[in-house]
């Protein structure tokens, strides 16, 4: 006599089909956050205690940025008013949008953020690349002594203070420099470099690119030693060139970095570095030589005019967000992540 399934229980008629039995909850989705069945969710002071290593370890980079980077943008209510410094910010009074306005009425900072984009231009165009250039060459050298010795050289300069190269770019391309010289005993005509309006962009690119540009390499080889090897061999196997495993496998492998690192310095796009610049402002002129940054140090703490110079550094921050914001929402629209992830990109 055969037992009919259908009158018997759930669980019967799970055991008659030869399946173990699925239990009522496990049918149900959880919802995302539930903890587990047996599993009680921790307290805020558990997982503290829990954590307390890893806090400790970051709590020194987190007060960095809450004590220099988050606290003082309290400082921004200063675009706002017509500070004193001897009546502080309670009773300074508001004149709400006319330091604004007095800054985009003002010609000079006009001529300032002309400079500083003009710089900021050349710098993605000609700087950002080299540090890819010569992590990609760096990566090509066989021997391991050659390539730790040739990063020691280009990693050097990063540790030169600003002052020490200025002087030095001032011996070999100023005006009793090594290169004027040079062309005197050529026969061709004097150039000094260093008083060059025309000039100012490209010296101050220069340099920043003989500065830093070894150090950039860091994180493009880090980056170039995550790529997978076995796709080098496979496309070898394959016949692929040095030029295509360049352009298929290396490029594409560190292509996220790239992105995210673009990002980042168009953030950055306002800011071409105060201490360069001032040193070598007075060689070429305000007209040349003043940026953003200069504008602020003389126009706000020399000159007096805290509230226009603090409307400036606001713009330059708003500025600066929306293009990392656009930027990476950019990004995500070519599949990369970016500075952080949608949850779509790949």
């Amino acid at each position: 006599m055969s037992t009919n399934s259908q009158t018997l229980p759930p669980q019967a008629r799970s055991d008659v089909g030869g399946q173990a039995p699925v239990a009522e909850g496990r049918r149900r989705s959880r919802p995302p956050g539930a903890t587990l069945p047996g599993h009680r969710k921790q307290s805020l002071l558990a997982r503290i205690r829990r954590d307390k290593v890893m806090l400790l370890l970051i709590a020194p980079g987190f007060l960095y940025f809450v004590v220099f980077h988050y606290i003082p943008l309290a400082g921004n209510i200063i675009a706002f008013l017509d500070y004193k410094p001897y009546l502080g910010f309670m009773d300074s009074v508001w004149v709400g949008l006319e330091n604004f306005a007095a800054m985009f009425q003002d010609g000079a900072f006009w001529e300032a953020l002309r400079n500083t984009l003009v710089i900021t231009g050349l710098q993605l165009a000609l700087f950002f690349p080299v540090p890819i250039c010569l992590a990609l060459l760096l990566n090509s050298i066989v021997s391991d002594r050659i390539r730790k010795f040739v990063q020691s050289v280009v990693y050097l300069p990063h540790f030169i203070g600003w002052v020490i190269i200025v002087a030095v770019f001032s011996e070999v391309l100023g005006a009793t420099g090594a290169v004027p010289h040079l062309l005197d005993n050529l026969g061709l005509p004097r150039f000094d470099a260093m008083t060059t309006p025309e000039f100012f962009p490209f010296l101050v690119t220069i340099q920043s690119i003989w500065k830093d540009a070894g150090w950039g390499t860091i994180i493009f080889l880090a980056a170039l030693m995550n790529v997978d090897q076995e796709l080098y061999e496979a496309a070898a196997v394959d016949g692929a060139s040095a030029r295509h495993r360049l352009w298929h496998i290396t490029l594409p492998g560190i292509m996220p970095v790239i992105i995210l690192l673009l990002i980042l310095n168009l953030g950055s796009i306002l800011s071409v570095g105060f201490e360069q610049i001032v040193l070598q402002r007075d060689n070429v002129g305000p007209g040349a030589g003043e940026v953003l940054d200069t504008y602020v140090y003389f126009h706000g703490i020399q000159d007096g005019q805290w509230g226009p110079a603090a409307a400036v550094g606001l713009v330059k921050g708003v500025v600066g967000l929306v293009l990392v914001l656009g930027a990476n929402k950019l990004a995500h629209f070519f599949g990369q992540e970016g500075v952080y992830s949608n949850g779509k990109s790949k």
